[in-house]
């Protein structure tokens, strides 16, 4: 729980902050997606930490893990920003990412699973 609250006043804040206080520049926008990341990071995580505890899994996720794939949804988010800030994005590259992200996390899963612990 401080996790949570801690990256979500600095992301949230922040993001309000950087939004009244600041002009698009260069700086600034680098700082919109670092705070993109903690925001969506810190409103996801609750939500990953509940899923986690709802569908168990062997071996069950430590928290290091619950944070990592809170952290997905944070670069998910932050990349999405991105591409539409370029005119890029379209549901089908959102997905492919989406698809993406997911199949790396299974992949971290499937060898937190096949490691040898006697």
């Amino acid at each position: 729980m401080p996790a949570t609250i801690f990256l979500i006043v600095i992301g949230w804040g922040g993001l309000f902050t950087l939004f009244i206080t600041t002009l698009p520049t260069v700086w600034p926008r680098w700082l919109f997606f670092f705070l993109a990341v903690f925001a969506f990071t810190g409103t996801a995580l609750p939500v990953v930490a509940f899923l986690n505890r709802r569908f168990r899994s062997t071996p069950p996720p430590t928290k290091p893990v619950v944070l990592r794939q809170a952290l997905w949804f944070g670069i998910y988010g932050a990349t999405l920003a991105w591409l539409q800030i370029g005119r890029v994005l379209t549901p089908s590259l959102a997905v492919l990412l989406a698809i993406g992200l997911a199949l790396i996390e299974f992949l971290l899963r499937l060898n937190e699973r096949a490691q040898w612990k006697p």
